[in-house]
Parts: structure tokens; sequence; C-alpha cells
């Protein structure tokens, strides 16, 4: 079993950077693809970012390619999302998510663990 807390979350100002954080427990992490989803209000859940075990292969949605960086410390077993150049439409809760596998796509049946989400505010 594996639990991720997310951490990092708060209210910005457009224009501005937040760094989360997801914290893993159990032995599997670092051979674990992680991936950080966000839901907006009334809206479905998306895909953002994902990264492979290793931290050699990353993929970003368009929306926040160019903005958005994910990375890992195996070591810490920590993978974090750093959010640079925020947009009011970036405002959502962020979850952070763990594979099985040492891979993982964008869809989220792809994932098995979830974290219970950082609420993310961006004002215009």
């Amino acid at each position: 079993q594996v639990q991720l807390v997310e951490s990092g979350g708060g209210l910005v100002q457009a224009g501005g950077s937040l760094r989360l954080s997801c914290a893993a427990s159990g032995r599997t992490f670092s051979s674990s693809a992680m991936g950080w989803f966000r839901q907006a209000p009334g809206k479905e859940r998306e895909f953002v970012a994902r990264i492979n075990w290793s931290g050699t292969s990353t993929y970003y949605a368009d929306s926040v390619k160019g903005r958005f960086t994910i990375s890992r410390d195996n070591a810490k077993n920590t993978v974090y999302l750093q959010m640079n150049s925020l947009k009011a439409e970036d405002t959502a809760v962020y979850y952070c998510a763990a594979s099985r596998g040492r891979y993982a796509g964008a869809p989220g049946n792809e994932y098995d663990y979830w974290g219970q989400g950082t609420q993310v505010t961006v004002s215009s």
C-alpha cells in the first residue's frame, strides 16, 4: 500500500509561482511512475504531468507545458510540481497519483494510489 500526502498549495497572484510536494510512504516509490492531476470546480479531473520511475522521462498537458516542471527525489520518496507563470485557470485542487508500474501515461486509470489533494488558487 502507498500513501500520498500533498503539500505546498495556497493562494498566489497571477504570474506567480508555487511548488507542490507529494510525500509517499512505502518501499515501492522508487519503482513507481508518478503523476499530477487537477480538478477545478464543476470540471472533470484532468491530467497535468507525469514522470517515470527514474525521472528520465516526463510528459505534460499542453495547457501547462513550458510553465510547470515535474521532478522527483527517490531518496526522499517525494515528487514535486514546480508551477511558474500561474494563471487564473490553473486554480484547482491538485492531486498526486502513483502507479504500480514504472511507466504511466495521462489517463487517470493508469494510477493506483491517490492523495487527498491540495488547493491552488490563482487570483487575477
